[in-house]
């Protein structure tokens, strides 16, 4: 299996396009289900952090002030991914991020995402929430560090990820739940799932990445 790296960022709000700014990201890299290395810097974008992010994050303007700059960090982030395919939990915001602070660098972000919000809620509609926390403990996953920052949330999304992979392997019975099946799995509908499933189990290369087509909202993984 190949090398995946599994990434979130803090930031100052949800949205890019409206001038918010990462202030930290960080980055787990995955190598057959085994962690191999991780990535971890804040980052000082020059942007205020408002109070209420201070408060969910811990993260203070003083914190960023002190950090290196955005661009240098997010030249370091992209040269630890290289070319590895890249999760998230809700990828459709990291992604976003992602572009936009590689773009504020100059630099592409040829990377796809896939994301476990949207594989959880195919694989575990029984599940209470969706939310990282909670799909954690749900699972009894280990938790390191505090909630809301960088790397204990990419340090989750790594195990959960992981859980997913192992569920698909002994549960499932597909053999090689790689990136580019993890994507294909994400596009397809509840009512696609058990046929997509049962393809890829009678044959490791039974499936098609075409045979559940992804709607414009779930490329890149939107939930």
């Amino acid at each position: 299996m190949s090398r995946i790296a599994v990434i979130d960022f803090e930031t100052t709000g949800i949205s890019p396009g409206q001038g918010d700014r990462a202030t930290e990201v960080a980055i787990v890299l995955l190598e057959r289900g085994q962690v191999v290395d991780r990535f971890q810097s804040l980052m000082n974008a020059g942007v205020h952090i408002p109070a209420f992010i201070t408060q969910l994050t811990g993260i203070t303007n003083a914190m960023v002030r002190a950090a290196p700059p955005a661009s240098a960090v997010m030249a370091d982030a992209a040269h630890f991914v290289g070319a590895a395919p890249m999760v998230a939990h809700n990828a459709s915001f990291d992604r976003r991020y992602w572009v936009a602070e590689l773009a504020h660098a100059g630099m592409p972000a040829p990377q796809p995402f896939a994301c476990t919000v949207l594989l959880s809620r195919r694989l575990y509609p029984e599940a209470p929430s969706h939310k990282l926390g909670h799909l954690v403990d749900f699972f009894h996953l280990p938790r390191t560090g505090r909630a809301h920052r960088a790397l204990a949330d990419a340090e989750m999304a790594a195990e959960l990820l992981q859980r997913i992979q192992h569920d698909l392997r002994t549960r499932h019975g597909v053999a090689e739940p790689d990136h580019r099946f993890l994507c294909a799995l994400q596009a397809c509908t509840r009512a696609a799932l058990p046929k997509f499933l049962a393809r890829a189990t009678a044959s490791p290369s039974g499936w098609s990445a075409t045979a559940c087509k992804p709607t414009a909202a779930q490329i890149g993984g939107a939930p």
